[in-house]
């Protein structure tokens, strides 16, 4: 039956209750008791149909639906095929959620959602593997109760999730994970956590052969360059023929022995802590070094332009910080033709404290600029070759910023010259020496 048909079988039902009421009210005299003695029945029935949807609806089976004519059978067959519709909905959600925990219950990778207030909906069972999360007891919990890692801590109060962070596994210390967060939906954010201890096995491999391989390497060439530097120096008219060479054989020999020790200077980077051996360096006297030895180096053929502020303090060791600085300002002078200037700045503000070094060289395309810090990369291979460039200068720089927790900022334009900011934290400074 329709819902116009049974509105309107409706109305003519009320009709007929109050035609009979008004008869019995010209059978008794009275109107009202006629009215009422039609209302009363009509009432009541209705009373009795809604108790009996209220029963249905409270625990009802679907198949159970109440029998009924009229408006209250359409009503409860309305009902029934909601709740038909409804039951069928449920089931293919139920199947969609089924399928997404079993593909992501085969995820060699933890993921764990979290809603706005940090607590775990939902884990996968990698999460159990690599987290140490149990089954049930873990869910509701505050995820910073699980993972206590002040790495971790930093990187979720600081809402920029474009990367990750490194962590040790929280039931096995010889496990690293790699944790990155996904927002989405109403605040709420999908973890996801990897392994990636076999990769941290592999650089350790890389530095270990880097750190060997250099040093196993200067004793050789140090014997090398020694013997050339005797031949250069002999007076023996039987060598003259044999000078350019032998200018040029010791030429590549200082260039191999400052790459050696630029390796050995990123190894110890790499490997060592920077736990120990901590002091507050002076970086307005570092910089006051710097100017010294940039005018020497220089001998005139740049404008040089050297300002610090003084009483600002790092905390760190002062021969990583001095590597750091001075690749910045001797690449500016490498790389800054003749009749070009240079200027230098230490400086602190609300931020943190700043060292930047703007030239008017040659400047980096936009294109190599993402690539600058990488080992051994170089824009003008001929050139660098030409000035004595490693291609080392700048991954030291950027290896140093970071145990210091600093960062590196370029700024470039080809032909125009570049500008390189070394940003601290405020965490890092002092403002006098202690």
């Amino acid at each position: 039956m329709t819902v116009e048909l049974a509105w309107q079988g409706e109305l003519r039902r009320i009709g007929l209750w109050a035609m009979l009421g008004l008869l019995v009210g010209v059978w008794v005299d009275s109107l009202a008791w006629g009215l009422c003695a039609a209302t009363v029945p009509y009432a009541f029935w209705h009373t009795v149909q809604a108790y009996r949807l209220t029963k249905w609806l409270s625990g009802g089976r679907l198949s159970e639906i109440p029998e009924a004519t009229g408006l209250w059978g359409s009503i409860f067959e309305g009902i029934y095929s909601l709740k038909r519709r409804n039951r069928k909905r449920k089931r293919r959600l139920a199947a969609i959620v089924s399928e997404f925990q079993a593909s992501t219950a085969a995820l060699p990778d933890a993921a764990v959602v979290i809603n706005r207030d940090e607590e775990i909906v939902w884990f996968n069972q990698a999460a159990s593997r690599l987290l140490g999360f149990g089954t049930q007891r873990d869910v509701g919990q505050r995820i910073g109760f699980l993972l206590r890692s002040p790495d971790f801590n930093r990187y979720i109060e600081s809402g920029d999730y474009e990367s990750g962070v490194e962590i040790a596994a929280p039931n096995n210390e010889d496990v690293t994970l790699n944790i990155r967060l996904v927002p989405y939906g109403n605040q709420q954010r999908l973890l996801i956590a990897r392994d990636v201890s076999h990769l941290h096995r592999l650089e350790q491999t890389r530095r270990d052969f880097v750190a060997n391989a250099s040093h196993e390497l200067r004793t050789p060439l140090t014997v090398l360059s020694g013997y050339l530097d005797m031949m250069e120096q002999e007076g023996d008219s039987e060598l003259d023929g044999w000078r350019t060479p032998i200018l040029e054989m010791r030429n590549q020999a200082h260039r191999m022995q400052r790459i050696i020790t630029d390796l050995l200077k990123l190894a110890r980077l790499e490997t060592n802590t920077l736990d120990v051996g901590l002091e507050p360096v002076d970086i307005a006297d570092v910089v006051r070094e710097l100017e010294d030895e940039a005018r020497e180096l220089s001998q005139g053929r740049h404008t040089l332009e050297f300002s610090a502020q003084p009483q600002v303090f790092v905390t760190g060791r002062r021969s990583e910080l001095y590597s750091c600085l001075s690749n910045l300002v001797f690449n500016a002078l490498q790389y800054t033709p003749e009749g070009g200037s240079i200027s230098v700045r230490w400086w602190r503000d609300e931020r943190g404290a700043h060292f930047s070094v703007r030239d008017t060289g040659i400047g980096v395309s936009s294109r190599d600029l993402p690539r600058l810090t990488e080992r051994f990369y170089r824009v003008d291979v001929a050139r660098s070759r030409e000035t004595g460039g490693t291609g080392l200068g700048l991954a030291i720089v950027k290896h140093a910023l970071e145990r210091h927790q600093g960062e590196l900022e370029i700024e470039s334009e080809e032909g125009k010259g570049s500008c390189f900011t070394c940003h601290f934290p405020l965490e890092r400074l002092q403002e006098q020496a202690a």
